[in-house]
């Protein structure tokens, strides 16, 4: 979208960032950078992920990565245990940050969706409150970190596939919460995620 492009301009030699996989009960979170050097048609159809289809989010993901300078962070289900969700996002974020520089890519400063900066990060940087409706490079970060974490969860759906994972992508839905109390937690649940819903005595694989 025009404006999104436009309010990126305005900031000046930008990069954005934003995360995927913050709430589910299982899984890594994925977190992508994007700097925009140039305008494409296809930018009209870039909008925050989650209101896009499936379908469509993979269309743009292959897109993105033609035109723009991408970077990709994970921050494992262990390092979510270890540091707490909201720590292991700002790791997840400083690792793509480091990804995108791999590539030569230079900018001045990192537009972070959300109320919060990445904590550790030394460079410059500014959180904007809903920011993949504002920031086109922070829009098209949402679909790169989306689409790579919801290829993850596929990828665990093939490896454990009486968890329907192809389905919940690890969010806490009716379906996966039904198949935790059946079956048990995995090694990819996020082991501080599931206290309010198995009891505590409950073994780990």
């Amino acid at each position: 979208m025009k404006e999104l492009y436009e309010f990126d301009r305005e900031k000046g030699n930008i990069a954005g960032v934003d995360e995927a996989g913050r709430g589910p009960l299982a899984g890594s979170v994925v977190a992508a950078a994007v700097k925009i050097n140039e305008y494409h048609d296809f930018f009209e159809e870039i909008n925050d992920s989650k209101k896009l289809s499936e379908k469509k989010r993979e269309i743009l993901f292959d897109k993105i990565l033609a035109y723009c300078n991408v970077g990709v962070g994970i921050a494992t289900v262990e390092e979510i245990d270890e540091v707490n969700i909201l720590n292991a996002t700002f790791l997840a974020m400083t690792r793509a940050l480091e990804d995108i520089k791999k590539e030569g890519t230079e900018f001045d400063k990192v537009l972070v969706d959300g109320n919060k900066l990445i904590k550790g990060y030394e460079g410059e940087q500014e959180a904007v409150v809903k920011g993949d409706a504002k920031s086109l490079s922070i829009a098209a970060a949402s679909i790169i970190a989306k689409v790579t974490r919801d290829r993850i969860m596929l990828i665990n759906a093939e490896k454990y596939p009486e968890y329907a994972f192809e389905k919940h992508k690890g969010y806490g839905t009716k379906l996966h919460r039904e198949i935790l109390l059946e079956k048990g937690p995995l090694p990819i649940h996020r082991k501080t995620f599931l206290k309010k819903i198995l009891k505590s005595d409950t073994t780990y694989e």
